[in-house]
C-alpha cells in the first residue's frame, strides 16, 4: 500500500485576482491565505519535492506526451500544478506552459527553475478566467481536483478546465480512488456520505521541523468521475488505474491509489 503522503496536497481557495509571473518575475505582496492547504505548503516549501510520488515525472510527461498527442508550441494549462516539476518537464520538451496554484510558495519554487516556455501565477482554480486558450490541459496528482472539500468545487474546477481549453482541447486528469481508500487506507477515516477522506498526519520541511497537520481528500469512482466530466462538455476517452511514476493504460481496479482521465472538449461546446 503507497503511503499516505503520495497524495499530492494542492490547490484551493483563494482570490480571484490574477497574479501572472515568469521567470524571476516578483510575486508581489503576499495574500491572505483563505485555504487549509496553504499553511501546508508554506510549512513544506521544497521538501515537497522529497517525497517519493514527486520522483516519477519523466515517465508521467514521457506517458501524458503520447497520451495527449502533444507537440512542440502547442499550450497547455497546468491546474495546481504545485513547484511546477510537471510544468517545467514540458517546457523543457518545446511545450508553452501555464502553470496555476494557490500556493504562493509552490508559485515562487516553480519559477526558480522554470525554462523559456514556462510561466506560473497564484490563481484559484475555481476560478479561472481562461477562455479557448490552451490545446491541452493537465490536473494530476490530487492538485486543484480532489482537494477541494465543498460541494460543487470539484465540479467548478472542472468548468474552467473545460472552458479554457480550445474545442478539441485534451485533458489529463487524476484522481483519489475510492475504492482504494476504502479497502486500504486504515489511517485516515473516510466519509462515505461525501466522499472525503481525512487524516491526521505529521510533515517536515526543509530543516526537518515537524508539525501535525490535517489533510482531506475526496474521493472518485469511474463513473463519478466520467459522470463530472460529461456534465461540462467533455468526453472521455479513458480512465486508467496508476500510480505516481507509473502512469499506463491499466483498466481500473481497486488496488491502485489514483485514477488517470483522458478526455476531450467537444468541438460542440
Amino acid at each position: 500500500m503507497p503511503d499516505p503522503d503520495q497524495r499530492r496536497p494542492g490547490m484551493g481557495k483563494g482570490p480571484h485576482a490574477r497574479e501572472e509571473v515568469g521567470v524571476g518575475a516578483p510575486t508581489g505582496a503576499a495574500k491572505p491565505q483563505t485555504h487549509w492547504f496553504e499553511p501546508v505548503a508554506e510549512h513544506l516549501g521544497g521538501a515537497y519535492l522529497r517525497y517519493s510520488f514527486t520522483k516519477g515525472t519523466r515517465q508521467e510527461i514521457d506517458f501524458l506526451a503520447d497520451a495527449l498527442s502533444l507537440r512542440v508550441g502547442q499550450r497547455v494549462l497546468d491546474v495546481g500544478c504545485g513547484p511546477g516539476r510537471h510544468a517545467v518537464e514540458l517546457a523543457r520538451r518545446g511545450i508553452r506552459v501555464h502553470g496555476v496554484d494557490i500556493s504562493e510558495p509552490f508559485v515562487e519554487l516553480a519559477m526558480r527553475d522554470a525554462p523559456e516556455g514556462a510561466t506560473f501565477e497564484r490563481l484559484d482554480a475555481r476560478q479561472m478566467p481562461f477562455e479557448r486558450e490552451f490545446d491541452a490541459a493537465i490536473c494530476l496528482c490530487q492538485g486543484a481536483f480532489g482537494l477541494m472539500v465543498d460541494d460543487g468545487d470539484d465540479a467548478a474546477v472542472v468548468a474552467g478546465i473545460a472552458k479554457a481549453l480550445v474545442p478539441g482541447g485534451v485533458l489529463a486528469l487524476s484522481a483519489f480512488n475510492a475504492y482504494f481508500a476504502v479497502k486500504y487506507h486504515v489511517d485516515a477515516t473516510f466519509d462515505a456520505a461525501t466522499g472525503i477522506t481525512h487524516e491526521r498526519t505529521e510533515i517536515r520541511n526543509e530543516a526537518g521541523d515537524a508539525i501535525e497537520t490535517d489533510l482531506w481528500t475526496r474521493c472518485y469512482t469511474p463513473p463519478e468521475l466520467r459522470s463530472i466530466l460529461v456534465r461540462h462538455g467533455l468526453v472521455v476517452d479513458s480512465i486508467s488505474s496508476v500510480e505516481p511514476g507509473a502512469y499506463g493504460t491499466s483498466p481500473p481496479t481497486v488496488e491502485s491509489a489514483e485514477l488517470l482521465v483522458i478526455a476531450h472538449r467537444g468541438m460542440a461546446h
